[in-house]
């Protein structure tokens, strides 16, 4: 079968850069998913994409679908035949619906019944009277944000301009608002112009005849190239961070990299303050020594070629320093303020109108700061964690913080230090606001630790206690990414705490000072089922099997370090022999376990045989073991070791007895060892 080279391409007003990338991966995986679906046979696919574009072409697509021979059943002979030996409506009805008639009726026998079937051919269509299909892969895609224009109803990303849609040389026509396909797309907004594609083959060198480097990786390789010839040349270190050199690839078409200079004056800022200047509001990468010191240089990357690069240099640095004066102003002007005098506005911030505050807020936080603080026993220095929970919030009414909202914390820390605070209380308040996200990293120090821990979980009763729960895609108060900071930091630290007494600390606090709307044992109870869903994510994460995390998360979540580090000793010992039969033997003992109405204590005296005391024997030594045991590997070592007795237990004894004493005493004996197994997980939900 021949075949031919398909091009699409979307050209649009500029894109916001953090959606380019995602954009062309969905319009990449919707084309193939459509070719897939249609049975059009295609080779190597390339998706491309500029802040003006999205791109994607296909090799080799077949001329048309592949020819469909099936055979499909339909119903049994005695329902397919009436009597006498007609067709029935039933048997006329299957076949036309499968475009045949009852002269290509056969039966074939299946498990002892005869049933129609029929074999149907379908001819593939040819691929060209399909592609035009490809107008509603383009208008069913889907964005972060959206928007209208003109008089048009289609939501999209940005505008729609131009479009391309090739198959070999052949235009597949088709429009969408207005903007009909054709086989011409635009060059570089300033250095190109228009230029005709005359076939895909040809699409990735047209463009970058005309200043495009359509394929982003491409471009993301030419700009370090040009950042480290740089390095080289200027005997610079210029440290390139991951998300600012996707964001800048995804702003320029054809990067040039250049550097500026800036006042050493500037430098006595703190580096962290030039760097939110640079990377943050210009995009600029920032220059170090060999040492890791920050140097008055900048690095940012033109949508252009090398030409007049000392008049655009000029420009940036203009920019910049009119921003690092602003910046200097304010670290000085914070400065002639005490951190009580910024405490005193937080009682006029209100965090919530439901909730209090942004004072109150940091009483609660400071009073559950010092509860786990007392609870967890790490000997911490409680006054110095007290002081850090109170004074956590300065930093966010100072006016660099309200001009730079990046740096809260930061600012927090080099000003709680200038103001001659203890250096553990003035790290607290940055580390406070760790993990920002699955990727951070969790709080260095205890102090910070638990100060975020107490900050959080407060944020996320509160919203619970008002009825704020998050629902769907929705969460305004990003309460999910909050439960999963206390998740990773228990996880890290691995502190002997519950997480349901965490929450119980917390909305304790939350119900004295009158918050709760409804039921406080049912917001509880709704906020361990959201934190769940967090734990489970985090197993999911770490490519835990699902039925081991639904045994683990069947009852009470405890202590997440532990429950971690449960489900890695049951996935590892998942593949290993003799687990099969180790857990069927516990998962017996938990299911018959919950016959057990009423438990009494169990009564060695009450038993008939040698099993039953050989059980309860094992049992107790087991229980002590466990208990004793500082590894999760150790104890369901020592639950796996009840195994044998279980068998010959099972094997000589009816718990079932039909006398009451003896039924009651074994079925507390079952009910004691399924508690004890069900500590660690419940087995009996666990696949094998």
């Amino acid at each position: 079968m021949s075949k031919r080279d398909l091009l699409l391409e979307i050209g649009l007003e500029e894109m916001p850069a953090r959606f380019v990338t995602g954009s062309m991966n969905q319009l990449s995986e919707k084309v193939q998913k459509w070719l897939t679906e249609k049975a059009i046979e295609f080779g190597e696919v390339k998706a491309y994409s500029t802040p003006r574009r999205l791109a994607v072409v296909i090799r080799d697509v077949a001329e048309a679908q592949q020819d469909i021979e099936e055979e499909a059943k339909g119903p049994a002979k005695k329902i397919a035949l009436d009597a006498e030996g007609n067709w029935t409506k039933a048997a006329i009805g299957f076949t036309r619906g499968q475009g045949m008639n009852v002269e290509d009726i056969y039966f074939k026998e299946l498990n002892g019944v005869e049933y129609v079937h029929v074999n149907k051919f379908i001819k593939g269509q040819q691929t060209k009277a399909l592609l035009p299909e490809l107008e509603h892969i383009i208008t069913g895609m889907t964005f972060g944000k959206n928007m209208r224009w003109a008089e048009q109803e289609l939501r999209f990303i940005r505008p729609i301009k131009w479009l391309i849609a090739l198959f070999g040389q052949e235009v597949v026509p088709f429009s969408i608002t207005g903007v009909e396909t054709g086989n011409e797309t635009k060059g570089h907004r300033f250095l190109g112009g228009a230029v005709t594609i005359q076939s895909p083959a040809d699409y990735e060198e047209s463009l970058k005849n005309q200043f495009v480097i359509a394929d982003a990786d491409v471009r993301r390789e030419m700009i370090l190239t040009q950042i480290h010839d740089l390095e080289e040349k200027q005997g610079w270190v210029i440290p390139v961070d991951e998300d600012l050199l996707e964001e800048v690839n995804n702003l320029v078409e054809y990067p040039t990299a250049l550097f500026g200079n800036f006042e050493e004056e500037f430098l006595e800022l703190p580096s962290e303050v030039l760097i939110t200047s640079m990377k943050e509001h210009q995009r600029y990468f920032p220059v170090k020594d060999a040492e890791g010191s920050l140097l008055s240089h900048f690095v940012t990357v033109r949508n252009g070629n090398a030409e007049h690069l000392d008049t655009v240099s000029r420009g940036n640095e203009k920019v910049l320093r009119a921003r690092l004066s602003d910046a200097a102003f304010f670290y000085k002007e914070d400065q002639k303020k005490e951190i009580a005098d910024y405490l005193e506005k937080l009682d006029s911030i209100v965090y919530h109108e439901e909730i209090g505050t942004l004072a109150e807020k940091t009483a609660r936080v400071a009073s559950l700061t010092g509860a786990l603080t007392d609870a967890l026993s790490l000997g911490v220095d409680k006054e110095l964690a007290l002081r850090a929970a109170s004074i956590a919030k300065f930093d966010l009414v100072s006016q660099m913080v309200y001009e730079f909202p990046e740096l809260q914390g930061y600012m927090g820390e080099k000003y709680a230090l200038l103001k001659g605070e203890d250096k553990a209380v003035a790290a607290a308040i940055h580390e406070h606001y760790m993990p920002k996200s699955a990727d951070d990293n969790v709080p260095p120090s205890d102090i910070g630790a638990i100060l975020s821990v107490a900050e959080k979980i407060d944020t996320v009763a509160s919203f619970f206690a008002i009825g704020k729960i998050p629902t769907g895609s929705q969460d305004p108060y990003a309460l999910r990414r909050q439960a999963s900071g206390i998740v990773q930091i228990l996880k890290e630290k691995k502190w002997n705490i519950s997480l349901e007494e965490i929450v119980g600390l917390a909305l304790n606090l939350i119900e004295e000072r009158g918050i709760v709307k409804g039921n406080v044992e049912e917001v509880k109870a709704e906020m361990l089922s959201f934190f769940k869903a967090r734990v489970k994510h985090m197993l999911q994460e770490e490519h835990i099997q699902h039925d081991l995390i639904d045994a683990l998360l069947d009852g009470s979540i405890g202590r997440i370090h532990s429950l971690a580090e449960r489900a890695l000793v049951l996935e590892n010992h998942k593949s290993q022999q003799g687990f099969k039969e180790t857990l069927e033997a516990l998962s017996r003992v938990m299911n018959i376990a919950v016959k057990c109405e009423e438990p009494v204590k169990v009564n060695p005296e009450l038993f008939e045989n040698d099993f039953e005391k050989a059980l309860f024997d094992k049992y107790q030594s087991v229980l002590a073991g466990y208990q004793k045991a500082e590894q999760e590997e150790e104890k369901f070592s020592q639950l796996a070791s009840l195994q044998t007795e279980i068998e010959q237990y099972f094997e000589n004894t009816m718990v079932m007895a039909e006398d009451e004493g003896l039924r009651r005493n074994r079925l507390s004996l079952m009910k004691e060892i399924s508690g004890l197994v069900g500590s660690f997980a419940s087995v009996n939900k666990i696949l094998v």
